[in-house]
């Protein structure tokens, strides 16, 4: 397949709630471009209501009955559904042999932090009596949203994470946040102004060192029985740093993990499938890092 990367970025883009956005017209485009009637691969996708939740079950045609991935997805905090993250969600399901849960968050300004939390926390606790492992998914703003809720499991609770895996993870909404005030730093596809306008519609600006808002306030002894986390980005992100920084966070409270970075990639790359090959190989190589991963259990 021949790559088209401006057709990647216009696409990619839709995800990203910019500063002159309208959230309701800023919702319907993400539903419009992502949303798909057919899914790949031959997923199966059905409505189930979980801890009181409205969430997706994607069920592959092949898959390993001993785990589950709750999957929680981007969009700024304001945009996005199990809809439009179906497609998405059904080819990581289909790499990885595993089942995977979306559930329909409720989103901000409307519903402000932690109501998210909440929800995801209440499709958890159901989960935790069923599945003898339980695999976090997520990307974008719905990667701190994934870290809040393993910071909020208690010691126990903890021990069904198998992995935690974050495409592209927001990391910092705070004022100190490195992109703000580096004015030199490009990106195709998000910006500093953006993340800024999105950590405002989702909490108040003396939540945001809250380490449940953002993860790059995370002290190490906060980690105790925290899962090994997979994290796949491109290296032309404007966040790849703080990303890093968090690296050092997980080494110093000895959390395992991968920071897999794919060379001139961008914000969300798997995302664009339609035009990047590097998409469908991305999402092969964490299919294939969560089998593996299983095997080795």
């Amino acid at each position: 397949m021949a790559n088209n990367r401006r057709a990647a970025v216009k696409r990619l883009r839709t995800l990203v709630f910019s500063p002159k956005a309208e959230i309701e017209d800023f919702r319907r485009k993400i539903e419009d471009e992502f949303s798909e009637i057919f899914l790949p691969n031959r997923v199966e996708c059905t409505e189930e209501v979980i801890g009181k939740v409205v969430c997706d079950v994607l069920t592959p045609e092949v898959y390993a009955s001993d785990r589950v991935m709750l999957y929680i997805h981007g969009g700024s905090f304001i945009g996005g559904s199990r809809s439009s993250w179906r497609s998405f969600c059904a080819s990581l399901a289909n790499a990885s042999s595993t089942k995977v849960i979306v559930p329909e968050i409720r989103l901000a300004p409307q519903f402000p932090f932690p109501v998210a939390l909440e929800d995801i926390k209440s499709v958890y606790k159901e989960l935790y009596g069923q599945k003898p492992s339980i695999i976090l998914g997520a990307d974008g703003s719905g990667a701190s949203q994934a870290l809040a809720l393993a910071l909020n499991l208690k010691d126990t609770a903890r021990t069904k994470l198998e992995n935690i895996i974050l495409f592209s993870p927001w990391l910092d909404f705070s004022d100190a946040a490195p992109i703000y005030h580096n004015k030199k730093l490009k990106d195709e596809v998000i910006s500093a102004d953006a993340m800024k306008r999105t950590a405002a519609m989702y909490t108040f600006a003396s939540n945001l060192t809250n380490p449940l808002v953002s993860p790059q306030y995370i002290q190490p002894e906060m980690l105790e029985q925290f899962p090994p986390v997979y994290i796949q980005m491109g290296e032309n992100e404007i966040i790849i740093n703080e990303v890093k920084r968090f690296c050092t966070i997980l080494r110093a409270g000895h959390v395992p993990y991968t920071l897999d970075v794919w060379p001139d990639m961008m914000h969300l790359f798997q995302m664009a499938d339609e035009f990047l090959e590097e998409s469908h190989l991305a999402v092969q190589k964490v299919g294939e890092y969560i089998k593996k991963t299983n095997e080795e259990d």
